[in-house]
């Protein structure tokens, strides 16, 4: 403890300039986060202030009960007011505490002196919005209405089509001042976007600060910004805690044991329990599902056909399991094996329990972190001269948040985890082989890369495709100098090739006792939206995919998220697999508009150094990229998640890109100066868009599971309504 003590002084004492500035920035920031908390933020509370409030409980002609509060329910539950004659500000439905929470939709009507009749949407002009209030939420009571002049009727419908009745009023009152508020969550995201505009202005310290000039400062960065990323990513997948599938005293009590300090939980039904029950099976010997197949399914002439299924169950009663590939009378996992090789099964022999899957998106989000930001800073630090922290912290984040790695943890189901582990696999596969070439006996090195890689093929199969960049890496030492004809050089080789002998022997023996075929995944038996067995490969499939995937403009509203659901159309005259989506990734995301500038780029660092290495690097990865976008369409369909499989690839190729750059520009150019100043907008506009997206509502999610609370969630946002 003492030399700690001292060894803490000594850093003090010989960075206190840089630590009194970094704290008086701090409190700067702070300070101004709290000042737009108190004044922006509360907006309505300041306005409201002059306010006279008029109760109109004494209009209310709804059902009271004993203790005098208002009764509404699905037949009663439209209050109306006559004369009112004032200018109303706002409405505050006063909801009484001691009831369910749910997110009630509230229709309102009133006439004004612009409207003597109550007006409603018509061809050219839009109605009062239906809104939501949440019944455990104060702030979502108070409705801001915008009239013109005095109001003269008012008319409230309250409830609507999936409401819980009966609902219990307090008050009603118009011209509500509304109390002031300090949301801290509001305060820590303030404070976090200020100091990250501040980090990053083109004037800041940090593009001065270099990793190979400074390594220790620099690591100390590296290392802040994974463990912020980390908590930040972790906490945001602990709150949708409906997919979570861990409960404790506090944290998803109602599924909570009792006894156990924390105990796992069922999440998602039966399609979601797959990997689990697969880990059951396997640890009685049997590689498909325990559960039978209903008869009428196993005596279908066309089990695959959707149609044909949904008649029988509805003749029979009897359901199927879905998602699931079915073969030969038995239901099968068609995802990839190795999550369940790694977390389920060892789980399951220990605790006889179901693993939580959350928990494994987790944990393949940290490796993912760590292991991308160990990749990229060993790109960065030893194959480039001059890579400020600056640039490094803004393309590390860059990658990170629009990987689609976010749009994973929002769904942390068995979907995702195949993916996320995929994405893990390989960076850090990329970051031992990096590490490999630079050593003496980089053998182990070799052999750890080349295992992560190949695991892939048993998480996310597609995405082996980021293998090929042995290619680029390898082939001048191996091949062009003739490494591979010494004992050393067979020796590494072969330590990159076992690996995947092992690994792909291993996923062939295993698709072969399920299927009779060692290439056969099972992906064509799956049960799902349509006949996988005679999908085949459609060319008119192509363009609407890489439009979708790449090119689609995102659809935008004025209200919080303000990202929704782009539209799409085709003229593909056959059935299009197609889920939500919600943009192109040049679209979305800017920072990878540097990518027509490769060509340029690439001539640069060829004319600096002689080896085309990373521009066969960058070559293949935006290759392989667009290969996996056109593969995921044609084999499976258009879906959100599966940008995740060829995001990475753009990003990276990207990030080389904007590194050679760096390295090449004149730094008293004025076009490297605008290089500082876009490079952080194009980063910036990417996160916000891949930020926002986790918070659209969609099926499944908290919003759906726990709209009250999601509401409140706008509410935090939407400070002005």
């Amino acid at each position: 403890m003492r030399e700690f003590m001292t060894s803490l002084r000594e850093f003090v004492a010989t960075h206190h300039p840089q630590l009194r500035h970094f704290l008086k920035v701090a409190c700067i920031v702070l300070a101004c986060a709290v000042v737009c908390e108190v004044v922006v933020f509360n907006f309505n509370h300041w306005r409201s202030l002059s306010w006279e409030p008029v109760t109109l409980n004494a209009k209310v002609d709804l059902q009271q009960t004993a203790d005098g509060r208002y009764r509404v329910s699905a037949i009663d539950n439209d209050v109306e007011f006559e004369h009112l004659g004032v200018k109303v500000h706002n409405l505050r439905l006063d909801f009484s505490g001691n009831q369910g929470a749910q997110n009630v939709p509230v229709k309102i009507w009133f006439t004004d002196e612009a409207h003597a009749t109550y007006f409603d949407d018509t061809e050219y002009t839009s109605g009062v919005p239906v809104t939501y209030v949440a019944t455990n939420c104060e702030e979502s009571e108070y409705l801001n209405l915008n009239s013109s002049g005095e109001m003269g009727k008012l008319r409230i419908q309250i409830g609507g089509e999936g409401t819980v009745y009966p609902l219990y009023l307090e008050n009603i009152v118009i011209n509500a001042p509304e109390p002031f508020g300090f949301n801290m969550t509001r305060v820590v995201l303030a404070s976090f976007v200020m100091a990250l505009v501040y980090a990053f202005r083109p004037r800041s310290s940090l593009y001065r600060i270099f990793l190979r000039e400074h390594p220790r400062r620099s690591k100390i960065a590296v290392v802040g910004i994974v463990v912020a990323e980390i908590w930040l990513c972790a906490s945001f997948t602990l709150m949708g805690s409906n997919l979570v599938g861990v409960a404790t005293s506090s944290y998803n009590s109602g599924s909570w044991d009792g006894v156990s300090p924390i105990n796992t939980f069922e999440v998602g039904g039966d399609n979601a329990q797959q990997y689990a029950e697969l880990a059951k099976s396997m640890a009685h010997g049997k590689l498909y599902l325990e559960e039978e197949p209903p008869n009428w399914l196993q005596n279908m002439e066309d089990p695959y056909d959707r149609g044909a299924r949904d008649q029988m169950v509805k003749e029979t009663g009897e359901n199927y399991l879905w998602d699931v590939a079915y073969y030969e009378g038995h239901y099968y996992v068609y995802f990839g094996v190795v999550p369940v090789v790694l977390f389920y099964l060892p789980f399951y022999l220990l605790t006889g329990a179901n693993f939580p899957t959350a928990i494994g998106v987790i944990l393949g989000m940290i490796a993912f972190v760590t292991g991308v930001s160990a990749l990229l800073d060993r790109f960065a630090r030893y194959h480039f001269k001059r890579v400020s922290v600056g640039l490094y912290l803004l393309l590390q984040i860059a990658v990170v948040s629009c990987s689609g790695m976010l749009y994973l943890l929002k769904f942390p189901t068995f979907y995702s985890l195949p993916i996320i582990l995929a994405l893990a696999f390989s960076v850090w596969g990329l970051y031992f082989w990096m590490l490999g070439r630079a050593r003496r006996c980089p053998e182990l090195f070799y052999f750890f890369g080349s295992l992560c890689m190949a695991l892939v093929v048993g998480c996310r199969p597609q995405m082996v495709m980021l293998s090929f960049l042995a290619f680029p890496l390898f082939w001048r030492p191996f091949i062009t100098e003739g490494h591979i004809k010494s004992a050393a050089g067979i020796r590494q080789f072969a330590c990159l090739i076992a690996p995947y002998v092992l690994v792909v022997a291993g996923i062939m023996g295993y698709n072969y006792a399920r299927f009779g075929s060692y290439l056969d995944f099972g992906a064509n038996y799956n049960l799902t939206v349509n006949d996988m067995t005679k999908r085949g490969m459609a060319v008119g499939r192509i363009a609407p995919a890489l439009f979708a995937y790449f090119f689609q403009p995102p659809s935008a509203s004025g209200v919080f998220p303000y990202l929704q659901a782009a539209p799409f159309d085709t003229t593909y005259l056959g059935q299009t697999v197609k889920e939500p989506t919600f943009g192109g990734i040049f679209a979305c995301l800017p920072l990878l508009w540097i990518l027509p500038f490769a060509k340029s780029a690439l001539q640069m660092r060829v004319r600096q150094r002689k080896t085309r290495t990373v521009a066969g690097v960058v070559g293949v990865l935006i290759a392989s990229g667009i290969i996996i976008g056109v593969a995921d369409a044609e084999v499976a369909g258009i879906l959100q998640r599966y940008f995740a499989d060829f995001s990475i690839m753009f990003l990276m190729a990207a990030v080389l890109i904007a590194f050679i750059m760096n390295e090449n520009l004149d730094r008293r150019s004025a076009l490297y100066g605008l290089f500082l100043r876009i490079m952080p907008v194009l980063v910036f506009v990417g996160v916000v868009y891949s930020v926002l997206l986790c918070f659209v509502a969609e099926s499944g999610w908290w919003s759906d599971a726990y709209p009250w609370a999601y509401q409140s969630l706008l509410e935090t946002f939407q400070f002005w309504t």
